[in-house]
């Protein structure tokens, strides 16, 4: 156990809190199973556009907080006033965490502030639905999805890969919430497939029961790709789905799954020196069984600069397409300079007591949860990608 202990929010479940595949459900009810075809005939039902007077509160809020002193990294809740926008934001709080599990917000005016003040807005309306966490062994808090074209042959580890432009497949990631603000449109691509974690799941147990059986046993290993606490493994053993708690007591299926941080894991399960196994072809199958039923599933959309999605990993997996990003020198209709693809993301953890859902994990009760947390890295707010 690492110096951070019980904080890191990289820890393998408490195995003996997992649930054997016999009590899950056999099928999901509830608003959270979510219907694709439907919502996209009601996209007012989804998405929220920001009013002339709500960007102005948030502007507001944002110089407020650079013109204070404050580090972009303090910007909290109790600080980041929103008069009339908090009682919005709380209002939406259940539907993320319980519901339909994600919104789109509209109209953030990134080509009119600048990308600082675009960072404070955005930390600011994040810390009122939760608490910035790490997304990776360097502390960052506020995250930037941008194409870096790093050459995985110069490197030890495996790459993130919202460092490059290649396609995700659905996965989730290790927080509560994470939100995307786009900043700027690939030329081609880049587009965004969101999934009900609940449909997906009903799917998979009328289709193929057995893949799903497959996921809830903790036979799986996620690659940590180097971002490591002192005394703790380079790879998890854990379960893809889980079955928990929310905060109202009823019981959930839970995901948590990448499958770029599965398959790179040959330098561990292959060869003579392996020390965990490497997947079976029945695992392979699983995964691409998921991929393929959340693709048929999935709800389309094209993020437009000033767009923020939030959602909630627990129940919603989400994915991107392979992108292009303009040539050098293009410029836009206005005449501005095009710049590459590039969302600043937030990762947000969301504790028990704030109405998050109770967790196999020895971090659940941590109001600072989940996230990638390297020994004592403080947090760091780059506007950039770095």
């Amino acid at each position: 156990m690492s110096k951070t202990s019980v904080k890191t929010g990289q820890h393998p479940p408490i195995y003996s809190l997992l649930r054997p595949y016999e009590d899950f459900p056999k099928r999901i009810e509830g608003s959270s199973v979510w219907r694709a075809d439907e919502l996209k005939e009601k996209p007012e039902s989804w998405t929220y556009g920001f009013s002339a007077e709500q960007i102005d509160e948030l502007g507001k809020a944002a110089d407020e907080a650079l013109q204070s002193g404050r580090k972009l990294t303090e910007i909290t809740k109790a600080n980041f006033s929103l008069p009339t926008l908090a009682p919005l934001f709380t209002s939406l709080r259940p539907t993320l965490l319980n519901d339909r599990g994600f919104i789109l917000f509209q109209n953030v005016p990134v080509h009119q502030w600048s990308r600082e003040k675009c960072a404070a807005a955005y930390l600011g309306l994040g810390a009122h639905f939760g608490i910035a966490i790490s997304q990776n062994g360097r502390g960052h808090i506020l995250g930037h999805v941008k194409n870096l074209a790093e050459d995985q042959s110069q490197s030890k580890v495996p790459i993130r890969i919202y460092r490059t432009n290649k396609r995700q497949f659905f996965h989730t990631d290790s927080a509560d919430l994470v939100g995307l603000l786009c900043m700027a449109r690939a030329m081609e691509g880049g587009e965004s497939d969101i999934v009900s974690t609940h449909h997906l799941y009903n799917a998979m147990q009328e289709e193929h029961p057995e893949a799903v059986k497959l996921m809830t046993e903790p036979i799986w290993y996620f690659d940590r790709k180097g971002e490591v606490s002192e005394g703790e493994e380079p790879y998890i053993g854990t379960s893809l789905l889980q079955l928990v708690k929310a905060s109202n007591g009823e019981e959930r299926v839970y995901a948590r799954f990448d499958p770029m941080n599965v398959t790179t894991l040959e330098r561990y399960n292959s060869g003579p020196d392996a020390v965990i196994p490497p997947l079976t072809p029945a695992q392979i199958e699983a995964m691409a069984i998921l991929e393929e039923t959340a693709h048929r599933l999935a709800l389309h959309m094209i993020l437009q600069p000033g767009d923020i999605q939030l959602l909630a990993n627990a129940h919603i997996f989400h994915a991107r397409t392979e992108y292009t990003d303009w040539p050098a020198g293009s410029v836009d209709e206005e005449g501005r300079p095009r710049l590459q693809r590039q969302l600043m993301r937030l990762w947000l953890a969301v504790g028990e007591e704030e109405g998050g859902w109770k967790l196999p994990y020895v971090d659940s009760k941590e109001a600072k949860r989940g996230g990638i947390q390297v020994d004592d890295t403080p947090p760091h707010c780059p506007l950039d990608a770095e």
